[in-house]
C-alpha cells in the first residue's frame, strides 16, 4: 500500500513557508541558543525577539511568574535596538535555512515606518511582523486597539517596505475582527492572533505583586481557548490568512487551530519547558493531516463544521 504523502508548505499572502510551524517572538531568542536542540531547516520560520528603534532596558524585575496554566511575563521589550539587531543578529539568522520574520514595535507610527524601511534590503529578512499588541510597555497596545491607528501604521509600513507585512494583534479588545479588518485594509499580508492577555499575580503574604511592573502578559495553555476563538472569528471576517498563537504545545493543538481557520501557527511558551516541541510536532503533523485524508496542510484550514 502506497504511503500517504502530505504537502506541508503554506502561503501567508506573499510569504511562503516550508510548513505551518513557526517559533514565536520572545521565546526563541535569536536562535543561537536553541540550535543545539532544534533543526532550523525543518521549521517553517523563526520570529526573533521584538526589536525597537532604539535600545530599551526593559521592565524592573521580577519579569516572569509561573501561573497554574502558563506564565506571566513583563519583559518590557528589552533589546539593543534595530541597528544592533541588523549588525549582530541578522547575519547569523540569515544563514539559517528557514524564513526569518523580524518583529518590530514602535512608540509612534513614524518609528514603525522607519524600522520597516530599515529592514528592507540585503539583510535576509523574509517578512516583518508589526507588534502592535505588547501589553508590557506603555503605549504597547495603542496601535492594536484602535482600528484607524492600526490601519494607518500598517499602511505606512506597507508603503515603506516591500516585504510581506504581518500584524500581530492583541486579545485585549472587545472586537478583534474589527481590528483585523483594519489591518487588512491597510495592506497586511496576514494577521497573527493572539499576543498575550493582560494579567497579574499577587503574593498575598507579602502583599506585593509578583511582577515588578505589576501587570504582565499571560501566555500558555490558559489562553488557548481565547486564541482559538479569535482565530475562528477573524478567519471569517477577513480574506487574508491568519496565523494562530496561544497555548500551542502538541500536534492536536496545531490541528485545532488549522481547522478553526489558521493557515500557520506560532509556538511560544512551550519552547521554555520543552525546547524540542517544534520538532516533535513536525514529526507528527503529516500523520495527523493524513487522518483527515488531507493531501496538504492548506486543505484543512478553516474546515471546522459549525452546526
Amino acid at each position: 500500500m502506497g504511503r500517504h504523502v502530505v504537502q506541508l508548505a503554506v502561503q501567508l499572502g506573499r510569504l511562503k513557508l516550508r510548513n505551518p510551524i513557526v517559533v514565536a517572538s520572545g521565546t526563541f531568542g535569536y536562535a543561537r541558543e536553541m540550535l543545539g536542540l532544534v533543526d532550523a531547516s525543518r521549521l517553517g520560520g523563526i520570529v526573533p525577539k521584538t526589536i525597537t528603534r532604539h535600545p530599551r532596558p526593559g521592565n524592573p524585575p521580577p519579569r516572569t511568574c509561573e501561573t497554574a496554566a502558563g506564565m506571566l511575563n513583563a519583559i518590557g521589550l528589552d533589546n539593543d535596538g534595530i541597528e544592533a539587531f541588523l549588525q549582530r543578529q541578522m547575519p547569523y539568522l540569515a544563514s539559517l535555512d528557514t524564513a526569518v520574520v523580524a518583529s518590530i514595535a514602535g512608540r509612534t507610527e513614524d518609528e514603525f515606518v522607519e524600522m520597516a524601511r530599515m529592514l528592507e534590503g540585503d539583510h535576509g529578512v523574509d517578512a516583518v511582523e508589526l507588534n502592535v499588541s505588547c501589553p508590557n510597555v506603555s503605549g504597547g497596545v495603542d496601535f492594536g486597539i484602535d482600528p484607524s491607528r492600526c490601519e494607518r501604521v500598517v499602511t505606512g509600513c506597507r508603503k515603506a517596505c516591500n516585504l510581506p507585512i504581518l500584524a500581530k494583534l492583541t486579545p485585549n479588545v472587545t472586537d478583534i475582527a474589527r481590528i483585523a479588518s483594519a489591518a487588512e485594509n491597510g495592506g497586511a499580508d496576514a494577521v497573527c492572533l493572539v499576543n498575550t492577555c493582560l494579567g497579574m499575580a499577587v503574593d498575598w503574604r507579602r502583599r506585593h505583586p509578583r511582577l515588578g511592573s505589576v501587570l504582565g502578559g499571560l501566555s500558555g495553555p490558559a489562553i488557548k481557548p481565547i486564541a482559538l476563538r479569535a482565530v475562528f472569528q477573524v478567519a471569517r471576517a477577513v480574506a487574508i490568512p491568519v496565523m494562530g498563537i496561544g497555548g500551542i504545545a502538541t500536534v492536536d493543538d496545531v490541528m485545532e487551530f488549522l481547522v478553526a481557520g489558521a493557515s500557520a501557527v506560532q509556538i511560544g511558551t512551550a519552547n521554555f519547558y520543552n525546547p524540542t516541541v517544534s520538532m516533535q510536532i513536525l514529526d507528527n503533523l503529516p500523520r495527523a493531516l493524513a487522518q483527515l485524508g488531507a493531501a496538504s496542510a492548506a486543505e484543512v484550514v478553516g474546515t471546522l463544521e459549525v452546526r
